[in-house]
């Protein structure tokens, strides 16, 4: 049994790509491994956000992650600043990095440069929190897509900077890159990753979107003039990602949707493609609605904290005494 952590931001309303790409594969490796699911809300703050509207993404994202399969008897699930140990972890890490392998970061280069000369400083100091997430739980497993990688990669890093100078106190975590997702990409610009942050609206379905949005943004989706489905990436992104789309949602081959539209043109696949994304994110939808406004979901989130807490203050008070932070 290995244990996994992963965590997503209350930053914006979930994607399909979100649920197709991670969140649907999180009941998958519950059932065999020691899973802790976070809400980082502390990692939101590195950009300025509105209270109301952070408050109730988190709630929003805890529901999500439930109604896509996650069952808190079997995983645990907790929003990050109820679990202080994060960010007295994430100090420790702060100063055992480097400022130069902080600017460094890919994301970090990306974001400040949006920011002009008023850069917040956690943008910089978000990897070493990211680390202590991870740390925390003796993490094995991370679960991360291509653009956590490097982050990835400076976690493992300072836990064994960590360990060569103070002893073996962290396990160091091995990247799950890609396990099992599916990379869905925008319905406008095929050829870029479809993000819950795109201000054309109708490049991206949302998991709450209702059916009808839903059915015109994959009718609107840029395709190309030839009315032929098979799959080629290069010269027809557009069909191909959302074959991609059906063939996850469905458990379909390329194969045999290429097949199956070979006397039909785009406007029949295009409908297919839409009913079967909403058959799948109908039930998520009702579940969502179910749990939003319940204290069933309170009591699941409380529970989770303390089991969190449980075992990072473990973590914690081994990495207090190897660095000598005890009275």
């Amino acid at each position: 049994m290995s244990i996994i952590f992963s965590g997503i931001q209350p930053s914006g309303n979930l994607t399909l790509g979100n649920y197709l790409g991670a969140l649907r594969n999180f009941s998958k490796v519950q059932k065999d491994n020691e899973c802790y699911y976070c809400v980082v809300n502390q990692h939101a703050i590195t950009v300025p956000q509105d209270p109301q509207m952070l408050h109730e993404r988190t709630r929003t994202l805890a529901a999500i992650y439930i109604a896509s399969g996650l069952d808190p008897d079997k995983s645990t699930l907790f929003v990050q600043s109820e679990v202080p140990e994060h960010v007295q972890l994430g100090w420790i890490m702060t100063c055992s990095s480097y400022v130069g392998e902080l600017e460094r970061m890919t994301q970090y280069k990306d974001k400040s440069a949006k920011q002009g000369d008023s850069i917040p400083a956690g943008l910089l100091t978000y990897p070493p929190l990211m680390a202590a997430d991870i740390l925390l739980y003796q993490t094995n497993l991370v679960p991360v897509g291509d653009d956590q990688k490097q982050h990835m990669e400076i976690t493992r890093d300072l836990a064994q900077r960590f360990n060569r100078i103070y002893g073996d106190v962290f396990t160091v975590p091995d990247i799950l890159l890609g396990h099992d997702g599916t990379r869905v990409m925008s319905l406008q610009e095929p050829t870029k990753k479809m993000s819950k942050s795109d201000d054309n609206q109708t490049a991206t379905i949302y998991l709450l979107d209702a059916p009808k949005d839903i059915e015109k943004k994959i009718k609107r989706a840029q395709t190309d003039s030839e009315n032929s489905v098979h799959y080629d990436v290069k010269n027809k992104p557009g069909i191909s990602n959302l074959m991609d789309i059906l063939a996850a949602v469905t458990e379909q081959t390329h194969e045999q949707i290429t097949a199956a539209y070979a006397d039909k043109g785009y406007g029949a696949f295009k409908k297919d493609v839409a009913d079967a994304v909403v058959s799948v994110l109908e039930p998520i939808q009702q579940r969502y609605t179910q749990l939003i406004h319940d204290p069933e979901l309170d009591k699941i989130l409380e529970k989770g904290a303390a089991k969190a807490h449980a075992k990072a203050n473990v973590t914690y008070q081994n990495v207090c005494k190897a660095i000598g932070l005890y009275r």
